[in-house]
């Protein structure tokens, strides 16, 4: 007779196993932690928390100052996804960081985002670890899983090297596909995919977009404002922000936020991402344009963009750099107006998963109940942070979705453990 899906006599006994120690997985051990439960948090790396490290520059964007929920994007449903970030919102998560882990939080003004006030991401991640422990979880570092399965009344947890687990609940926090040199590398996925849960297409999302256009990767270097849309699928988190041509293509967070456009699953070609360059809309330059009379093209468009970028705009649009305005032609003044405000970007590909931020697509929402983030195909397994489809705009949305998701699977464990 097969023994397969049977827990062993030799098993470990435990009562929540975790799988994952970045931001989700982290939250969610401290929570499922305590009064006598045993709780262990599974990590394959030497220390965990690999994405808390390097966001932000080193600093850690912990959270941001403003959420809606309609700036996130999901192929999921979008009552669902406010009804986890209901869960748990922005100002209860920032006095949980201050007030309960004690780490003080910093506005940055210009761009809306908190930040530790030591500005070190390690302070961010070791402060999670220890409070994970001091909460009664135990952390086990170079844990590698290797298969997961149902056993019993509850799952087999195989490691590698280290035998086997038999816990009475799971939580799967082991994130996406983005960035894999932090120890992300889908495995999460395929396992959920194989025990029987829908997963959105994935793809990478907040990631930069490349071109074969030299004209444009000559540029590289140049920064400024611009607003891009791409008209009808534009979202509603739509603000001008910077943009840095890179030799490769764009980047910058005005592009980061409309990457998924590009390389968003679908069928047909994806719409064009038009680019706003600078603090001028088209009124604004025709102005401009109305007031110039003898004055050069390019002298006035110098005024407000970078001096490279202008005169690629001015040789995109097809018109001499040294026309006088009062000699424009009528198309000739059209096509300097949709160079300027309107100009597709000449994409044609991305820096996919190795530069993504996040993992778009992943477990459908509604294959998890959204108060407590239980599997609604498995009972006793939990699902929480990137594994799942949403994402929102960089700037500490993502991290608070992994706190929001990962304290709620921290919760449902316990209250599943205690019914």
């Amino acid at each position: 007779m097969s023994t397969a899906g049977l827990p062993s006599l030799n098993s470990e006994r435990v009562d929540v196993a975790v799988i994952g120690a970045g931001a989700a997985g982290l939250l969610a051990a401290a929570f499922a932690a305590g009064e006598g439960r045993r709780v262990v948090l599974l990590e394959r790396t030497r220390d965990g928390g690999r994405k808390i490290l390097i966001s932000g520059g080193g600093r850690c964007n912990i959270l941001p100052s403003e959420v809606e929920a309609e700036w996130f994007v999901t192929d999921s449903s979008p009552h669902s996804l406010r009804n986890i970030l209901r869960g748990w919102p922005l100002q209860a998560q920032r006095r949980f960081f201050e007030e309960e882990l004690g780490l003080p939080l910093a506005l940055e003004a210009e761009s809306g985002k908190l930040f530790p006030a030591s500005n070190r991401a390690r302070d961010v991640r070791d402060r999670l670890v220890a409070y994970a422990r001091e909460r009664g979880a135990e952390v086990r570092f170079n844990s590698l899983l290797t298969d997961l399965a149902p056993a019993g009344d509850g799952w087999r947890v195989e490691v590698d090297g280290s035998g086997s687990l038999l816990s009475r609940t799971v939580v799967i926090a082991t994130g996406g596909l983005s960035v894999p040199t932090t120890g992300s590398d889908g495995a999460g996925l395929r396992l959920v995919e194989r025990l029987g849960h829908r997963l959105n297409p994935t793809y990478p999302a907040l990631t930069p977009l490349t071109t074969g256009v030299k004209r444009w990767t000559d540029l590289s270097g140049v920064s400024l404002e611009a607003l891009l849309t791409a008209p009808p699928e534009t979202p509603r988190y739509n603000r001008q922000q910077g943009l840095l041509f890179t030799h490769r293509g764009f980047s910058g967070p005005a592009v980061l936020n409309m990457s998924h456009v590009f390389t968003r699953p679908r069928a047909g070609a994806p719409p064009a991402i038009l680019a706003q360059w600078g603090n001028l809309a088209r009124g604004d330059w025709e102005r401009e344009f109305d007031a110039g009379g003898r004055t050069h093209l390019a002298t006035v468009v110098r005024r407000h963009l970078p001096e490279r970028l202008a005169l690629a705009l001015l040789a995109e649009a097809g018109v001499p750099s040294d026309r006088p305005l009062a000699q424009l032609r009528r198309e000739e003044r059209e096509a300097v107006l949709t160079a300027l405000t309107a100009l597709p970007l000449p994409v044609s590909g991305s820096e996919g998963y190795r530069k993504a931020e996040v993992t778009g697509g992943g477990v459908a929402l509604s294959e998890i109940d959204p108060t407590t983030m239980e599997s609604r195909r498995t009972p006793g397994l939990f699902l929480c942070g990137e594994i799942l489809d949403a994402f929102g705009p960089i700037g500490g949305y993502n991290f608070l979705w992994a706190w929001a998701t990962g304290r709620a699977a921290g919760l449902g464990v316990r209250r599943r453990l205690t019914s």
